[in-house]
């Protein structure tokens, strides 16, 4: 794992994006519900197995902190008072303690903002689930994590072998202290002095390779246009598209990754094209309890695609692109449904948008934060839509 989370890094543009898009009704940290069997751990135990580890996530033990009058993205700082106990919570279900009552705890901790005041997540240990069983909560903050690095920090947080060797557990962390306004004000006029530069030396490296650079302006004009017209489009008219308030409900479903592999080895494309055609057969299936007809109906989602390198594994923040999926409720036949969605996820593939958004996602970096709240509405604003 990487050690990226030095003291005073600022958010990337996409990251601080995250920040700007979040509200009372629309949260914006990463949830995920653990289901272990046998006993739980004691509590203690578990404090300490996380502290052990917090050295490896260094990013878990900063805060926010925002520059004066918002001269500049935020910033992570060591939290000088981080508690570790405030951040691991331990809670028993109530009686029978079965899965009804697992999702109810879910909706409660996920409906809840996290604290900006403190470093982004909590990890909430619930005991007493049915059939000696119980329950990891997370939640993390989106300005953190991607899918990608989340999944990083899982295998830092859990080991693959039942009963690991003992490590050897040293923390000598030192909080450094936290910055002053002085210091905040100095490091937003640097970083505004530096965005002429950073465009003075892409302008060179135009003069050094034009052809070069030509075909990748191009390309990237291209990219940028496909976001725009593919965003343009205005959201259909289902109960899916309504304001929502800040509560949460959790459902699940199970199945094994294992089925989802025989299908694609069978009917072709991927695991996540059979992944979104599950999810299209069950939208329809809502929408058609509802009396809603889904002739000639497609909707669309976001699907975020990493296009982290595998330099940066192990590095938080986020590096993803964000494509329009196609979700066809209109196609009735299953097998058909996922040839359209395949087909049409390898034109999006084939296609400039992924370039597109990381493109924007680069002008963020070099842009004044001014810019920021509306850049990051065009990437994220729209959650699903025709």
């Amino acid at each position: 794992m990487s050690t990226q989370g030095r003291h005073l890094d600022r958010l990337t543009a996409i990251d601080a994006s995250f920040l700007t898009n979040e509200s009372s009704v629309s949260h914006m940290h990463v949830g995920a519900i653990l289901i272990f069997e046998g006993p739980p751990p004691k509590y203690v135990d578990l404090v300490e197995h996380v502290r052990g580890r917090l050295s490896q996530v260094p990013r878990f033990r900063q805060k926010l902190v925002v520059p004066p009058l918002e001269a500049g993205r935020p910033l992570w700082a060591d939290d000088i008072n981080f508690n570790l106990t405030y951040h691991i919570r331990h809670t028993a279900l109530p009686e029978p303690g079965g899965e009804m009552q697992l999702k109810r705890l879910a909706g409660r901790v996920f409906s809840q903002q996290l604290d900006r005041s403190k470093p982004l997540w909590e990890l909430w240990l619930a005991q007493g689930l049915e059939r000696d069983r119980f329950a990891i909560l997370t939640k993390t903050h989106h300005a953190m994590v991607d899918g990608i690095s989340g999944v990083d920090i899982g295998t830092v947080l859990f080991d693959f072998e039942p009963v690991p060797e003992p490590a050897e557990v040293t923390d000598d962390w030192v909080p450094q202290p936290e910055p002053g306004t002085t210091e905040l004000v100095a490091r937003g006029i640097s970083d505004v002095i530096a965005y002429p530069v950073r465009f003075a030396e892409r302008a060179v490296e135009a003069v050094l390779h034009p052809e070069t650079t030509a075909r990748k302006a191009v390309e990237a004009l291209e990219g940028v246009s496909e976001i725009v017209s593919a965003f343009a489009d205005p959201a259909p008219d289902v109960p899916l598209n309504q304001p929502i308030g800040p509560h949460r409900r959790y459902v699940w479903a199970r199945s094994e990754l294992a089925t989802f592999k025989r299908i694609k080895d069978s009917l072709g494309g991927t695991v996540n094209d059979v992944v979104l055609a599950v999810v299209t057969g069950s939208i329809r299936s809502w929408l058609h309890r509802r009396s809603i007809r889904t002739e000639g109906l497609e909707l669309r989602a976001l699907v975020p695609v990493s296009i982290r390198s595998e330099d940066e594994r192990g590095n938080l923040g986020n590096r993803i692109a964000l494509m329009r999926g196609p979700l066809p409720v209109y196609v009735e036949d299953p097998v058909r449904r996922l040839r359209t969605i395949s087909d049409e996820m390898a034109g999006l593939k084939r296609s400039k948008q992924a370039l597109g958004a990381e493109v924007i996602s680069r002008f963020n970096d070099f842009a004044p934060p001014t810019l920021l709240a509306q850049a990051s509405r065009i990437n994220f604003s729209t959650r699903l839509s025709t």
